[in-house]
C-alpha cells in the first residue's frame, strides 16, 4: 500500500501504491502511511522526502469501497476512523523533514488534504483536482484545517462548496501547486527541489518548519516572546558555529550536497 525508499544522500521516497484504485485511501493505507512517517520521522539520515503517487493518479481521495463500508458503520467507528485520516494528515503536516509532493496525476479529496500538507508541491500540467466531497453528500471536514491553509478561504469555499474540478493552472494560481510542468519535466523538477533543501542545515531546517508553525499558531505578542529564543536555540546548535566558520574558511560545510 505504500512504499518507502531511501537513498544515499538521504532522500525518502514514499509512494502511494494501489494505482489499481487510483492510490485512494482507505483505512489501511493511513496506517501505513502514519507508520511510514514515524520511521522516516526517527531517522536522521533522511533529509528530504518526496510523497507521489504509483501509476497514472496521485491520490484519488477516499476509496468508495471504504466509503460505503462507512455507511453501515456506527458513530465511533466512523469518528475513529476520520480521527486516524487526520492525524496522519497532521504527522505529514508537522514531521521535521521537508516534504515535496511530486503530483503525477489527479488529486481530489484527501489527495488534496494530503498535498496540502507538503511543504513544496511539484506537478504534471494535466493534473486535474477537486474537493468534491459535497457531490456525495459528504464535507472535507478532516482535510479542512490544512486545504483552508494552503489555498486560503476565498478559493476554499468556491471549491468545497461547489465541488468544482480544476486544472493545474487554476491549481498553482491558488497555491495548491507551487509549480506545474510538463510530464516529461516533473522528475527534474522535483530534483531541483530536492538539491536546495540538501544545501541546508537538517537542524536549522527542522527548527525552521517549527517556527513557521509558532508564526501561524500565536498572536504577534506571543511570536516576539517565544521566537528569541529559538534564535538562540540554533546557535546553541552547534550548525550555526560549523556554518558560519565554513563561510569564512571558504568551505563547504558538512551537510552541504552539491
Amino acid at each position: 500500500m505504500v512504499r518507502l525508499e531511501r537513498d544515499p544522500r538521504g532522500v525518502a521516497t514514499l509512494t502511494l501504491d494501489r494505482p489499481e484504485v487510483h492510490n485512494a485511501l482507505n483505512v489501511e493505507m493511513i496506517r501505513a502511511l502514519r507508520g511510514a512517517l514515524r520511521d522516516i520521522e526517527g531517522d536522521d539520515a533522511v533529509r528530504v522526502v518526496v510523497l507521489t503517487g504509483a501509476g497514472q493518479s496521485f491520490c484519488a481521495g477516499g476509496d468508495l469501497e471504504w466509503m460505503r463500508a462507512m455507511t453501515t458503520q456506527d458513530r465511533a467507528t466512523r469518528i475513529d476512523e476520520a480521527t486516524e485520516l487526520a492525524e496522519m494528515l497532521a504527522a505529514l503536516n508537522q514531521l521535521a523533514k521537508p516534504v515535496i509532493a511530486r503530483v503525477n496525476g489527479q488529486a481530489y479529496g484527501g489527495g488534496m488534504g494530503v498535498i496540502s500538507c507538503c511543504d513544496v508541491a511539484v506537478g504534471v500540467d494535466s493534473a486535474r483536482f477537486g474537493l468534491t466531497e459535497v457531490r456525495l453528500g459528504l464535507i472535507p471536514a478532516t482535510i479542512s484545517p490544512f486545504v483552508v491553509q494552503r489555498i486560503g478561504e476565498p478559493a476554499s469555499r468556491r471549491l468545497m462548496l461547489s465541488g468544482r474540478r480544476f486544472d493545474a493552472v487554476e491549481a498553482e494560481r491558488i497555491g495548491l501547486l507551487s509549480r506545474q510542468v510538463p510530464e516529461a519535466g516533473l522528475d527534474e523538477a522535483v530534483e531541483a527541489e530536492v538539491v536546495e533543501f540538501l544545501q541546508c542545515a537538517p537542524g536549522a531546517v527542522a527548527a525552521c518548519k517549527q517556527l513557521i508553525g509558532v508564526v501561524r499558531e500565536h498572536t504577534e505578542a506571543e511570536v516576539r516572546e517565544v521566537t528569541p529564543g529559538m534564535l538562540a536555540e540554533t546557535w546553541e546548535s552547534g550548525e550555526a558555529a560549523t556554518g558560519i566558520a565554513a563561510f569564512f574558511e571558504k568551505r563547504t560545510p558538512p551537510w552541504r550536497q552539491d
